[in-house]
């Protein structure tokens, strides 16, 4: 059965998944439609794929075309707006920017119309690795989830709590804390640069208890993410370093590999670790 795969967004992550599939590390799988709000963005991902999809000029275009599952990889703002649309129409749907479901009920809202509909929401456990352990030690009990994202101050730009609080990158020079708070604040204060952050709290302690700082720090080359959890298990340390997705610096290409890879196991009768 030949998997007909729908792609919200065509930048980074929509194009890395776009050439795996193309290059046939996805088997049994296939780009039928692609939407972006940018439409030369989705003529620019056309021609480089040897079978093209078809170029939605709209969202109520993209839904009339033959689809099995909906990939978001575009914007929060993209999963607020046609989330639960892709499920009404009865297409599985993955979600990249996951900071979204943390805002105004909408993931139980999604999750309800998700069983009404017989319909699946996958979500990529992103750039950040250690999410199976975090799973497990919630039977346990985890007092205390803190990740700490480290990346270049280009990499932050245009960030909502930037212009808030008047830092101007530029400016920066050496290591520095710009912010520290829960989870559930930090995703709408970097929308672009957290969504580890978000993946991290559904799968432990949740959006409240889930602390995050963001260093700005202009001597290193990848996108960094420490997490730190204490619980009755005891305590992990794990550190992600990632190298940025050539075409957009705010994007670690781990994220990108994580949906590929979480493709790959919709498909498997066994998962290991599931």
């Amino acid at each position: 059965m030949i998997v007909k795969i729908g792609l919200i967004g065509c930048g980074a992550i929509g194009t890395t998944i776009a050439k795996a599939v193309e290059k046939g590390l996805l088997n049994n799988f296939t780009i039928t439609a692609i939407f972006d709000l940018c439409l030369e963005r989705a003529k620019e991902l056309n021609k480089i794929l040897s079978s093209p999809p078809f170029i939605a000029s709209t969202f109520n275009s993209f839904l009339q075309q033959p689809l099995d599952l909906v990939i978001e990889a575009a914007s929060p703002k993209a999963v607020e707006e046609y989330a639960e649309e892709v499920l009404l129409n009865h297409n599985d749907l993955m979600i990249m920017s996951v900071g979204a479901l943390l805002k105004n009920g909408l993931l139980k809202r999604l999750e309800e119309v998700a069983h009404k509909q017989g319909c699946r929401i996958y979500i990529p456990s992103g750039a950040i690795a250690g999410i199976d352990a975090i799973k497990a030690a919630t039977l346990g009990g985890i007092e205390e989830v803190i990740i700490t994202t480290r990346k270049r101050p280009e990499s932050l730009k245009g960030a909502p709590y930037l212009e808030k609080k008047g830092i101007d990158l530029k400016t920066i020079s050496s290591a520095i804390l710009i912010y520290e708070g829960p989870a559930e604040e930090a995703v709408m204060f970097f929308p672009a640069n957290v969504n580890v952050a978000a993946v991290l709290s559904l799968a432990g302690i949740g959006p409240k208890k889930t602390k995050v700082r963001v260093i700005a720090d202009p001597h290193i080359d990848t996108n960094q993410h420490e997490i730190k959890v204490k619980g009755d298990f005891g305590e992990m340390v794990c550190l992600t370093a990632n190298f940025p997705c050539p075409d957009n610096p705010k994007t670690s290409y781990l994220a990108a590999l994580s949906a590929i890879k979480t493709l790959e196991e919709t498909t498997k009768v066994v998962r290991i670790g599931t």
